[in-house]
């Protein structure tokens, strides 16, 4: 199992026959650039390569109504004049005699790529195609599309495979206004889209497209639109929807597959969306996704109309799709204002829907210093009055990209006694090594509990690992620690990354592990303790909180406390220490590393203890090597007190740690508390149902 990518070169045979300024962005080139980068990268030969079927007429039908599969049959055999006449009969699209071929062939791509990811053929992957297939609806083609290629994958997945539960993501810069159609009173998919809006000035100016469009019927809530007010949107505003808004409702819906629109017109600099999310984003994007569904992510190309960004964008997806460490994101992690309305918009008015939203939101003026796209934002917008500025600029940003290098050995466990009989995934490294016995002495000496020989075979080989991560070597590693000496190992390891030109340094400690003695709160560390008594924070940098009760409990933690100070500290490594009584299930513990494997470019060390069970160091290898993690189980609605403490939190950190931030200005300036605040209906998918707290083993 892999990465599977799935093409034809036939679909780059369409193109536009006439001149029509709105409709030549969507060219063949779009499709070469994308596939000669991932050449160039040496990431194709690295995939499962599936050459493109055509979707059968039957299966077009699963979407499409027989009479316009019939007539976008007949183009096959129109003049030149016959094809722009009836390409004028629909908003932003043109046919060309081998448009029926290629449509087919974009369908059948993402068939093909459901089929090889729902039978184990491959665990994910790519389809590249054109014509883009989101705009689409049941009997009319829409903006360059022609087939709903997305669409179309979804039902496929329902009635071939049985499927019950699909997540849509939509990341185009547009409206997919026709997968919203499709399923808009279908339970059995969540659709998730954001999109450059404009309060409805921005194409297709569809009031459909806000905030308040939630689906109709049983498929009320299923529909999740998040409008880009403005343009501008980069690293941080995105990561921001995902932490704060789709992620919450993807654990509470738990699909079975995600399907992803993947429209690449989001991305800095290009001509359609004028926003700044530079390529590497869309690897944090994918890698998060990859959390869900056992990993069983199926992305389909939609729009992206700047080709080096295209190809860059593509190109750092696949990267995660294949499990790599990712390039850790540049810039301030600060949201914008506009960005945050939209964002706890959309919480308020999903609210009634999801337990995982229910009395999350703390009334919050922002900040004056949440920033706003200002003047930096002109030269990345082309046709601005600083079109050369604009080139200059934009390069700047594309040029460095690189894909991130991957190290010699991805993985690596270090245990005092190997265990021959633990199973590893493929690749990942069972150390032996262990660091000169002096440097070893030299350390234990300042500690008194690592005295004896067991505790100093332990921080030999923690010395020994943690240095070949400083030095490039190894991505990420476990090494297992005596409960006896857990605090002093974490001890050496901060300061051993202190003194190895580590300037950031993110410690997620669980359990009964304290802030290290003379270890100066100067702002390299971020110490994160989960597990704490009380929910507190002693300076901006050291932070303790309570265990959370329930699943729902740890994911709010998670994606509103932990990933949010994560990617806005952007640290060089991750320390993630399990203590004595850690509390957590393997799962649990998996979802946590997996996650930050992202803010710090993969690099992340895990300490366990020598009493923990093989399962776990072989979850943790499997999820640190690039797999999903396991399933958490039921989802449990947080508890009062857990979403206290989160408020709590959230209220003392938010100065310092913009990501946190979800509350929009209306609410935080007195206004009443909204009505969405009630409890959420009945789900129409399996509820969860009572049991004992998710640390229960």
């Amino acid at each position: 199992m892999g990465t599977a990518l799935v093409y034809h070169e036939d679909m780059m045979v369409s193109r536009l026959l006439w001149d029509d300024p709105e409709c030549r962005i969507e060219c063949p080139e779009r499709l070469a650039a994308a596939l000669d980068g991932l050449r160039q990268y040496g990431l194709e030969q690295r995939c499962l390569r599936l050459v493109a079927r055509e979707a059968s007429e039957e299966e077009l039908g699963l979407v499409h109504s027989p009479e316009y599969v019939a007539l976008v049959q007949r183009t096959q055999a129109l003049s030149k004049e016959e094809l722009q006449v009836l390409s004028g009969q629909y908003d932003a699209v043109y046919f060309h005699p081998s448009t029926f071929h290629c449509a087919r062939l974009a369908a059948g791509a993402a068939l093909q790529l459901v089929d090889a990811v729902l039978t184990g053929a491959a665990h994910n992957g790519l389809a590249l195609v054109r014509p883009p297939g989101h705009h689409s609806q049941r009997a009319a083609a829409n903006g360059f599309c022609v087939f709903n290629n997305v669409a179309i994958a979804a039902e496929h997945a329902k009635w071939k495979h049985g499927l019950h539960r699909i997540l849509i993501v939509d990341w185009d810069v547009h409206h997919g206004q026709g997968i919203q159609y499709i399923f808009e009173d279908d339970p059995s998919v969540l659709y998730f889209s954001w999109h450059r809006y404009e309060h409805g000035h921005f194409w297709p100016f569809l009031q459909e497209s806000n905030v308040d469009a939630v689906g109709r019927g049983q498929g009320r809530g299923f529909t999740v639109n998040l409008p880009w007010n403005q343009v501008g949107m980069g690293n941080a505003d995105y990561l921001a929807a995902f932490l704060h808004t789709l992620l919450p409702l993807a654990f509470e819906f738990d699909p079975e597959l995600v399907l992803v629109s993947a429209g690449f017109d989001s991305a800095i600099g290009d001509p359609e969306g004028q926003m700044r999310a530079t390529p590497e984003c869309f690897a944090h994007l994918t890698q998060l996704l990859q959390v869900l569904a056992n990993g069983r992510v199926c992305a389909v190309l939609e729009g992206g109309y700047h080709l080096e960004s295209l190809a860059k964008s593509v190109c750092m997806m696949v990267q995660a799709l294949l499990g790599d460490p990712v390039p850790p994101l540049s810039g301030p992690m600060v949201p914008c204002r506009s960005a945050l309305e939209s964002i706890h918009s959309v919480r308020m008015t999903q609210a009634p829907y999801w337990m995982s939203l229910q009395k999350q939101d703390v009334a919050t003026v922002l900040s004056p210093g949440s920033h706003s796209p200002d003047g930096t934002l002109a030269t990345l917008l082309p046709g601005g009055p600083t079109c050369e500025a604009a080139a200059t600029t934009l390069s700047s940003f594309l040029d460095p990209l690189h894909l991130c290098p991957i190290p010699p050995i991805r993985t690596a466990v270090a245990l005092t006694v190997p265990d021959a009989t633990l199973p590893l995934p493929p690749g990942v490294l069972c150390q032996e090594g262990s660091a000169p016995r002096e440097e070893t002495e030299a350390w234990a000496r300042l500690y008194r509990s690592l005295a004896q020989d067991e505790a100093l075979d332990a921080l030999g080989k923690l010395l020994y690992l943690f240095d070949r991560i400083l030095d490039g070597q190894v991505s990420s590693g476990i090494t297992a620690t005596p409960a006896s000496a857990a605090e002093a190992i974490l001890d050496v390891a901060i300061r051993r990354a202190l003194c190895h030109r580590a300037q950031r340094l993110f410690c997620v400690a669980l359990g009964q592990l304290d802030w290290p003695p003379d270890l100066a709160d100067d702002g390299r560390i971020l110490w994160l303790n989960i597990g704490g008594k009380e929910a507190v924070a002693s300076s901006m940098f050291h932070i303790s909180t309570p265990l959370p009760r329930t699943t729902g409990g740890f994911l709010s933690c998670v994606l509103g406390l932990v990933l949010p100070l994560a990617y806005g500290f952007q640290p060089d490594l991750v320390l993630v220490a399990l203590g004595p009584a850690h509390g957590l299930q393997n799962p649990h513990a998996a979802l946590l590393a997996a996650m930050l494997r992202g803010p710090a470019g993969g690099r992340v060390l895990a300490l366990i203890g020598e009493e923990s069970t093989p399962q776990l160091a072989s979850t943790l290898a499997r999820v640190l090597h690039g797999e999903a993690p396991p399933n958490l189980g039921p989802f449990l609605m947080a508890s009062p007190e857990d979403i206290q403490a989160l408020l709590h939190l959230r209220a003392q950190l938010e100065p310092r740690w913009k990501m946190l931030q979800v509350a929009g200005e209306a609410l935080g300036s007195g206004g009443s508390e909204p009505a969405a605040q009630s409890q959420p209906t009945a789900r129409p998918f399996p509820a969860a149902p009572p049991g004992p707290p998710f640390w229960v083993a």
